[in-house]
């Protein structure tokens, strides 16, 4: 082959692909101009939006990556180059990793969808799963549970999101209750009257609404008094243990009967 020929040849290609080439390189350019200006705008939106921060890069992350996929198809394709076995095996691929993972996929959609909507957050106490705790941390796959004994428990936040929860921090005031058995001889004004004194001494209980006092039912051994409170939600258990005490060292000063479980067994004397 004589350098006619090969001058021949590197021209014709240079005129079937030169201008295809020029025209890649140009769109590849502008194309990730765009990306940076759309990754901007798209930051500032997510930060004005208050989205978790947790949740901010890994997004930004996940649609820089799809742009960049898409861009890098399309120069491709100007280029000549058939696309179309090549997305073929590229959705055929992205179906087997589906499906492989579809559990952790599971999770992910379910981190993301909580750090949206935020049922819970870090600090709250919440029930779900049959497990119960502190949330210590949101992650994007599990979500870190605390119990009050220092245990630490994992769950997917796959069926976190897709489950029934109690969150038991979301109110600022929840209310406490108690029911005090008192034996049928006492007094009940008067057993409300010294419940309601130590009512009124403890300010950690709110006024409004007023605390509910009245019988609730008559047991087989015991009158019982229904006592309704509201407090702030960080008061709850502290208030719930200390009133225990205080009503029944209250009973014994004032002489009521604090009924419990008793069996009285009669001898008789066969004849």
């Amino acid at each position: 082959m004589n350098t006619e020929v090969i001058f021949d040849k590197i021209t014709e290609i240079f005129v079937d692909y030169g201008p295809r080439m020029l025209g890649a390189i140009l769109v590849l350019i502008i194309g990730g101009w765009l990306i940076r200006l759309i990754m901007r705008g798209m930051g500032r939106m997510m930060e004005r939006s208050k989205l978790d921060g947790s949740l901010i890069p890994f997004l930004g992350t996940l649609t820089r990556t799809l742009l960049r996929i898409l861009l890098f198809i399309s120069v491709l394709g100007m280029m000549g180059i058939e696309m179309t076995s090549f997305i073929a095996v590229l959705g055929a691929a992205g179906l087997a990793v589906g499906l492989a993972l579809s559990g952790t996929l599971q999770n992910f959609a379910g981190g993301v969808m909580i750090l949206m909507f935020k049922p819970f957050k870090v600090g709250d106490y919440i029930e779900a799963q049959g497990h119960a705790g502190s949330v210590k941390e949101i992650q994007i796959f599990n979500t870190i549970l605390k119990t009050p004994d220092a245990k630490i428990i994992i769950i997917p936040n796959g069926g976190l999101s897709n489950s029934s929860m109690i969150n038991y921090s979301a109110e600022e005031n929840r209310r406490v209750e108690w029911t005090f058995g008192i034996g049928y001889g006492d007094n009940v004004s008067k057993v409300k009257d010294i419940i309601q004194k130590l009512l009124n001494e403890d300010d950690r209980i709110l006024t409004d609404p007023e605390p509910f006092l009245a019988v609730a039912s008559l047991g087989d051994s015991s009158v019982n008094i229904v006592v309704r409170v509201w407090v702030r939600s960080g008061d709850f258990w502290s208030l719930y243990f200390d009133m225990n005490e205080k009503v029944y060292n209250a009973f014994n000063a004032g002489g009521i009967n604090i009924p419990f479980p008793q069996m009285d067994v009669h001898l008789h004397e066969n004849k």
